[in-house]
Parts: structure tokens; sequence; C-alpha cells
């Protein structure tokens, strides 16, 4: 081990540990958090404590939660079964660390040397962000706010890499081209959303427009610029449903290749509902309840369910704001009879949802994210510039998008131009993205929806910092 780390060790413990031991969590700055030991010391004394939380910040805060009573009530909010589960997950990982042929004195006990109940919040705090399947440390972690992603988790099977300059994503949609840069900490530094329009056509032709290529590969070229002005080392780029449905996606991939010097890869909609769910809730609150992300795209929409922040289920559906536009609103304004068709096309989606996980309908927490419903949002609030304090967190209801499609609806696209909150590159698919909202918020009978403002980008960069 590095002189400098068992140095550090020993300044947080206030003596140097009198066995093997290892460290497995670190801040982001690389300080020490969780060490893990070996089951015996040198001495051969069984060392029950197999994960030992010692980060300067976090011993005090969790002493804290410890002295206004929280021993008590993690115990009580877990319950004994799962404690006993707990227990023996934590004595047979620990136990699995120890020779076969072992004789003599064994480590004993669970977390912090117990069988039963909760001892110590600090042992089962520290296994929980070394990646332990601890209830009562995601409990600690859910009362005090904190994420696995705030830390460097080396002691798994798949560690996270370290970086010393920043990261990015770049996303390929159907209706944007869009990059995110962030520091080595995940602290946004640069987020541009261009409206480049690979997909237009591609709904009746099932092939890229030429004219869109160009342009899409216009805008990477400026995004290529940024990341060399970023000193960008690590980024990954990924394309979605215009290049899924496109015969001769390759065309584009090939120019891309060329500006970008990495091959944009085509993601699955299972795979995009992953990264934008773990997008979608990076920046909010702990839930524990059912969550709902619901993704609508230009080409496609995905409606990803899970519990808490832990994905379930993702389902990919080929209608967007695009989609819809190009195949359905054929008028302008479009007449009654369209945007009754898209509609009707969208909840026929969403009811085959309903038939395989019924679930969806018993959702405490439903998440909207990008550009369709991030601009409704603004539309409803009046607001003429992207101000991402203002939209994220905030509850649209369904009256209130039902107000936006109808308004948007019975518009011409001249009129919809001058509208606030509405980019005029938006204002003639837009429509086609009420349509999507109102169809899934009617199906789902959703009173009122969460908006978060980060999305598959986050999603991305925050799998380039942490891949587990």
């Amino acid at each position: 081990m590095d002189p400098a780390d068992k140095a550090r060790v020993g300044e947080l413990l206030g003596r140097i540990p009198q066995g093997q031991f290892e460290i497995v969590v670190r801040t982001k700055s690389g300080d020490p958090v969780v060490l893990r030991n070996a089951p015996f010391l040198d001495d051969g004394t069984p060392m029950p404590t197999r994960y030992w939380l010692l980060g300067e910040r976090e011993t005090v805060i969790v002493g804290r939660l410890e002295a206004t009573g929280g021993v008590n009530q993690a115990e009580a909010d877990i319950g004994p079964e799962a404690l006993v589960k707990t227990h023996n997950r934590y004595a047979a990982e620990r136990d699995g660390a120890i020779d076969p042929d072992h004789t003599g004195p064994r480590p004993f006990g669970g977390v912090g040397g117990t069988r039963i109940g909760v001892k110590c919040l600090h042992a089962h705090f520290g296994w929980w962000l070394a990646g332990g399947n601890d209830p009562v440390g995601q409990w600690v972690a859910d009362k005090l706010s904190i994420s696995r992603d705030d830390y460097v988790v080396t002691g798994n099977t798949v560690a996270r890499p370290v970086f010393t300059s920043p990261v990015a994503a770049i996303d390929i949609g159907t209706n944007s081209t869009n990059l995110l840069i962030v520091d080595p900490l995940g602290n946004e530094i640069v987020r541009e959303v261009s409206v480049t329009r690979l997909g237009k056509g591609v709904a009746a032709t099932g092939m890229l427009d030429d004219d869109a290529i160009g342009a899409t590969v216009q805008q990477l070229a400026i995004y290529a610029s940024l990341l060399k002005q970023h000193n960008v080392q690590t980024f990954r780029v990924t394309a979605t449903e215009a290049c899924r449905r496109a015969s001769n996606a390759h065309k584009f991939l090939d120019q891309a290749e060329t500006i970008l010097g990495k091959r944009p890869e085509i993601i699955s909609g299972v795979e995009e509902g992953k990264l934008a769910y773990r997008g979608a809730l990076s920046k909010l609150g702990p839930h524990n309840g059912t969550t709902i992300v619901v993704d609508i795209g230009g080409g496609s929409t995905e409606v990803m369910i899970g519990v808490g922040n832990e994905l379930h289920h993702t389902v990919s559906f080929p209608f967007g704001a695009v989609f819809l536009f190009e195949t359905e609103l054929h008028r302008d304004p479009p007449r009654p009879e369209e945007l009754t068709n898209a509609i009707g096309f969208v909840t026929d989606c969403i009811d085959d949802l309903v038939r395989s996980n019924p679930q969806v309908l018993e959702a405490t927490r439903v998440v909207g994210v990008a550009g369709t419903i991030v601009t409704i949002a603004a539309i409803e609030l009046g607001i003429a510039r992207f101000d991402p304090v203002a939209l994220h967190g905030m509850t649209l209801t369904r009256e209130a998008a039902e107000d936006v499609f109808r308004t948007l609806a019975t518009e011409s696209l001249s009129d919809r131009k001058s509208n606030p909150g509405l980019s005029p590159e938006r204002a003639d698919v837009i429509v086609g993205g009420c349509c999507a909202l109102v169809g899934i918020m009617r199906r789902l009978r959703l009173p009122s929806i969460t908006v978060s403002v980060h999305n598959l980008l986050d999603g991305a960069v925050q799998h380039i910092l942490d891949p587990q």
C-alpha cells in the first residue's frame, strides 16, 4: 500500500490497523472512506468487522444520526427478518475470504459482529458504500441524502476509474444532437442542445436524408472543437431511434467517426431507457416507492419502471414528437381527427404496457425528461430562455399539459414560433410531442409529472465515471 495512504488511514483512525486491509471507497479527491479488513489480524485474532467506515466527514454525520436515535429507528424501519438476512450476507462474504483449511477461532456474527438487530450504523453504512446489499446502509444514505455516485468505489468487481480531466457524452437523437461535458467530480461544464433533425423523413423512407446528415455532422464538428477546448480525453457517443431505423445509417456513422475520432454507438431502446432513468433521477431526492420515468424523444419514447433509483423494467415505443408529426399531423394547424389519431396511436402502445406491467398504474412518482416535456413545462411557465433552476423539479399537472396542448394544436406554425418558451426549431414537431405526453398521462391516469432537466446525457457521463 502507498505509504501516504497508510499514514492517512492511521491519522483518521488514530492508530494503524493491526491486520491486512485495503481501501475500497474513497472520496473523489482520493481520501480514504471505507476499509476492507482481512478476516484475521496479523496475530491470528479473528476480525469480525469486514468493512470499516473511517471517512473524516462520514464518521461525524453518521455519528450524529446515531446520537438522535438512528440505531433504534433503523432497526424498527428495516425489521428483524430483513436484518437477519443482511447479517447472513455479510458473514457469508467475510467467511468466503477465509482459507477453507483454516482451523481454530473464526470471526463471528454479521455486520458489527452481531447476528440480530442493529449495533452500529457506521458498519452498515461502510458496507453499503462499498457496494454491499445492506438495507440499513441504504436507510442511512437516504437520511443523509448521500449517493454512491459521490464516491470512488474500488473494491468491487468493477472498479470506478479515476479521471483527472473532464469527460463527456454526445447523444445523437432523431430531433436534436446534444453534448454534456463534466469535470471529474461530475460537475457540469458545458451543456449544448441543438436541433439538427437527423431523423427527418425516416418514418416514411426508412433512410437518413442527406441534408439532415450534413446538418448533424456540422454540429458534431462544433462539439469536437469543444471537446478539444476542454481537454476531454474520455467521451461516449450514442445514436438512437433515427439510426436504429435507417437502412443507410452507416453513411452518417462513417462521417461522424471521421469528425469525432470515435464511431457513434447505436444503442437499443432498452439501453437508452437505462441511461435516461439514471440521468433523470441523478439530481432528484430519494424516493422509496415505485418510480416511472417517461422520456419522449423525437423518434421513440421510453417508459422506465423502478423502485427508488433501482431500474426494474424498460419499454421503448416507436413514437416520438417527430414521428407523430410526420405520420399523423398533415395540416397547419392539425385537424381534430389528426390529433385524435396521433393520441390514439400513443394510447394503443400504452395499453400494451399496462397489460404487461400493471404496476405502472401504481407509481408513486412519475418523472418526465427530454425536449418535449421540458419545452411544454417552459411554455406553461412562460420562460423565454431555458432556466434549469425554474424547470428542474417542477410539477407539471395534467391540466397544464392539456392546456398547452390545446393552445399549440389550434395555432398555426407561424403563431407557435412567437410562443414564449418554444424555440422556433421545435415549433413544428411540438404538437406531436404534446400528443405523446397527453396520451400517456390520460392512459396512465397521471395527475402530474415531475420535470427533470437531466436525461440520457447525464446517465451516460455517470456511467463513464462509475460503470457499475
